[in-house]
């Protein structure tokens, strides 16, 4: 049993220091689709303060934002190729899912409706970030589901800050959608996560 510990210890302690998967260069022509439901669409907040809209002031870069209010994931991979291929983006920001976790649909059905989200950006040569969705709990913690997406597949994963947002009263509209403030919040996290690995 000590020894099966040791192993697990030292584990955790080489996943917690593998480097974050890195993305190619985006150059200043580069196009960015932001994709997923009311979180991407900027629910919330005013005109122009969606965290793609915020996010693409940071960057310079064009940011397309591609986000319904009530989507869940299987609606979401049913559009999606449409969507790819009418703006064929170099970079897919794949926020998705929390419809699903709202209503309570299958996670195992919502886990693979995102990874053929993954699948159908890579056939095309797109590269993805993936934005994680808190679960349903008191407690405001990140649906398990996106790390392992994240790790399957060696794509960044931007960890906890739809949960942060909405875990700060300041910071959110109502108790699942961020306000412009929060989408900022959300813009600078992507913002970090793009220069970190190496995109911008």
């Amino acid at each position: 049993m000590l020894q099966r510990c040791s192993i697990f210890i030292v584990w955790l302690f080489l996943v917690a220091c593998s480097p974050a998967p890195e993305l190619d260069y985006l150059p200043q022509d580069a196009v960015i689709l932001a994709f997923g439901d009311s979180l991407t669409h900027g629910t919330g907040a005013g005109e122009g303060q969606s965290y793609p809209q915020q996010l693409a002031r940071l960057i310079d870069r064009k940011v397309v934002n591609r986000g319904i209010p009530g989507e869940v994931s299987a609606e979401g991979l049913a559009r999606l190729p449409e969507v790819l291929d009418e703006v064929q983006p170099d970079l897919l920001l794949l926020c998705h899912g929390g419809n699903d976790i709202l209503r309570t649909l299958n996670m195992q059905t919502m886990q693979h409706n995102l990874q053929q989200m993954i699948d159908l950006a890579r056939a095309r040569g797109v590269q993805v970030v993936l934005i994680g969705v808190p679960k349903r709990s008191l407690l405001l913690r990140e649906e398990p589901l996106y790390a392992e997406l994240a790790e399957q597949n060696a794509i960044p994963l931007l960890e906890d800050v739809v949960a942060d947002v909405l875990g700060e009263a300041a910071l959110r509209s109502d108790r699942v959608h961020p306000n412009a403030a929060g989408y900022g919040v959300m813009a600078e996290q992507v913002n970090q996560l793009l220069r970190d690995s190496g995109a911008l």
